[in-house]
């Protein structure tokens, strides 16, 4: 029983070496990686604040002046880059070019690498996060709130990212039945960015449409963390079971979907 133990740990830890690898191999790209999230922000949202407030710095837009705007879009920035930067485009090649006919074979299931190499991208984006955190709190574009405040948003957000990694192997394993699975995940990409309060704060969407997305998982992937770091957490529990929830479902459907894609499977592209 210890020996299995300790056999599959080792499993998972080669293969969260190996995808770390594989992610940190150009470092010309990591470099990238590192600095062109700060840079497009700075140029681009902050800037665009800055111009519709620049007529009045002290405007109010729904509860919101330019201060509590910038650190609203910067939190959303951090936020995205820990609870939505995993991708599900390895899981949907590998079922349709048929390298999956590996993972039938080998002894770790297919779940098991895709979650491991997961894990294994979350390490790399919260060091990006926690790079980026720093150079803006640094440039005073950002208030760091206190230590318990942040331990708390930090959990909640990793626990979203639990969530987004769930919906996005949902999209992957579409691609027993879809040729292409890019344009679901595009799309999944663009209703969360609107519905989530990613581009704008839900504060400034009319309250019936509030009160419906309050019943889907969109709201909490991005504008209740940043509430939380901006101390305005009282959708916590709420949200926490909203998500497991939704969690529980997909995980439900992925497993579903794997048994019966399965079934089907042929290796046509191998």
């Amino acid at each position: 029983m210890t020996e299995a133990l300790e056999r599959n740990i080792q499993k998972w830890w080669i293969t969260i070496k190996v995808s770390w690898v594989k992610h940190t191999a150009y470092r010309m790209n990591f470099f990238l990686q590192m600095i062109g999230p700060a840079l497009v922000f700075f140029f681009v949202k902050y800037n665009l604040w800055s111009s519709i407030y620049s007529a009045d710095k002290s405007m109010i837009i729904k509860g919101f002046n330019f201060e509590q705007m910038i650190n609203y879009h910067t939190w959303a920035f951090i936020v995205g880059m820990v609870a939505q930067g995993h991708g599900s485009w390895n899981l949907s090649d590998d079922i349709r070019m048929g390298r999956i006919s590996s993972y039938l074979i080998y002894p770790f299931n297919f779940w098991e690498f895709h979650t491991a190499s997961w894990l294994s991208f979350q390490c790399i984006q919260i060091g990006i996060a926690s790079f980026t955190l720093v150079c803006v709190a640094a440039a005073g574009v950002l208030q760091l709130p206190s230590l318990e405040v942040m331990t708390m948003g930090v959990a909640y957000t990793l626990f979203i990212s639990l969530f987004w990694f769930t919906m996005q192997y949902f999209t992957g394993v579409l691609a027993f039945w879809l040729e292409e699975t890019w344009i679901l995940r595009v799309m999944l990409n663009i209703i969360t960015y609107f519905l989530s309060g990613a581009i704008i704060p839900l504060d400034l969407y009319p309250k019936w449409i509030v009160d419906i997305l309050n019943y889907t998982p969109f709201p909490y992937l991005t504008y209740y963390p940043i509430k939380i770091f901006m101390g305005q957490g009282s959708h916590i529990t709420q949200g926490f079971f909203i998500i497991l929830f939704w969690t529980i479902v997909f995980a439900f459907l992925n497993h579903r979907i794997w048994k019966k894609g399965i079934r089907l499977y042929t290796a046509a592209g191998m």
